[in-house]
């Protein structure tokens, strides 16, 4: 009895601390979305369209008017979705990102209409990019790293489109969304999966027949490195597919698959390194971020997959990796540090990242029992 006590006195404080940072972000007035944040200072370096990463701010709001049921919170989402919305139409397969956590995580938390609307016009604009020779949606000519590549070019970071499409797909009763969505997270794990279940980020495929030229990491150690967010985007976009598609059972095996790679790989102390293969030292940069979106697709694993066993293995694991990065690298002000960024090119190499304080609010809140509804 004394040690669940302790353990809800933990997640209490920790989601005390978190809730404490959405509000002192809300409370800066910020023009932009947040981004990428001092962890010193908590000032917010902040990017004035969404970038890839502005459904995480107000994913973050969504939790928080869940949790505490205050009207604050829930205002502020719907102000900032409004912002959002120029985003629908954009060329990017990152709008699954955007409008995942930016709406949907609206309409399962609190049934909001705006955002169901905004969600499913994005997945059906997902939809029309959706490549039939590749089988996949590319990354779009507005995607992030679209700048310094050809048309011919995908990574994993653009699985979790796959989720908004499917969730649109149910709503909609929208037949051809679903197939392209199931279409686009089976082609994925043919690209970017190795047969151990390690990621590799990237691809190049030759637009004419739709096969695979290169595999590669734009931001990665090396070419055949496993980067660490590829592996955990990885394992977020198939389980929450598996989740909205029950019945596709390789969606699961995919899961599981890449997840256990992940259970076999990561460090004592559970916080991933910003590069599986990257040589370790004291100067070695941990990535909280990935850390945080590996602990939430775990969590999530644990409560779909059909072993018993292993279910417990993947909620153990979500937990203490939860607890090593509240313990470690959540400070006073709420801020999780420790993000990795980009170290190839030297950017917010250990920083707050909005999509890292993002995941670790919803698995606290998850494991805390404070979410009505599966996100």
């Amino acid at each position: 009895m004394a040690t669940l006590q302790a353990d809800r006195t933990f997640w209490g404080e920790a989601q005390a601390k978190i809730l404490k940072r959405v509000s002192s972000t809300i409370d800066q007035n910020l023009n932009g979305f947040p981004h990428i944040g001092d962890p010193k200072t908590g000032a917010w370096v902040t990017t004035p369209d969404g970038f890839w990463t502005g459904g995480f701010w107000i994913g973050e709001l969504w939790l928080a008017a869940s949790v505490t049921g205050e009207a604050r919170y829930l205002e502020a989402a719907k102000r900032w979705l409004e912002r959002l919305e120029p985003r629908v139409e954009s060329k990017t397969v990152f709008r699954g990102f955007l409008f995942y956590y930016g709406a949907v995580i609206g309409a399962l938390l609190h049934g909001d209409q705006k955002a169901a609307a905004l969600a499913e016009d994005a997945a059906q604009s997902l939809g029309r990019q959706f490549d039939p020779i590749a089988n996949l949606i590319p990354l779009g000519k507005e995607a992030e790293e679209a700048h310094s590549v050809g048309d011919g070019e995908a990574n994993i970071d653009g699985l979790p489109a796959a989720p908004v499409m499917l969730w649109a797909a149910k709503r909609l009763r929208d037949y051809e969304l679903r197939q392209r969505a199931l279409k686009h997270a089976y082609r994925s794990a043919e690209f970017f999966l190795r047969d151990d279940g390690g990621v590799i980020q990237s691809a190049s495929f030759d637009t004419a027949t739709g096969e695979v030229n290169r595999r590669y990491t734009h931001k990665g150690y090396a070419d055949d490195s496993i980067w660490t967010r590829a592996q955990a985007w990885a394992m977020l976009g198939f389980v929450l597919s598996a989740r909205l598609e029950p019945k596709e059972t390789l969606l699961v095996q995919l899961a599981e698959k890449v997840c256990d790679w992940w259970l076999a790989n990561s460090p004592q102390d559970r916080v991933a390194y910003w590069d599986f293969n990257a040589p370790v030292t004291p100067e070695t940069k941990r990535d909280t971020s990935g850390t945080a979106i590996a602990a939430a697709a775990l969590l999530k694993l644990s409560q779909i997959h059909p072993d018993a066993n292993k279910a417990a293995t993947y909620r153990d694991t979500a937990e203490a990796t939860a607890r090593s990065l509240v313990e470690r690298h959540l400070n006073s002000m709420g801020i999780l540090a420790d993000g990795c960024f980009d170290p190839k090119n030297g950017t917010a190499v250990s920083n707050e990242l909005i999509w890292g304080d993002y995941f670790l609010f919803e698995t606290v809140a998850t494991i805390n029992g404070k979410l009505h509804s599966p996100v």
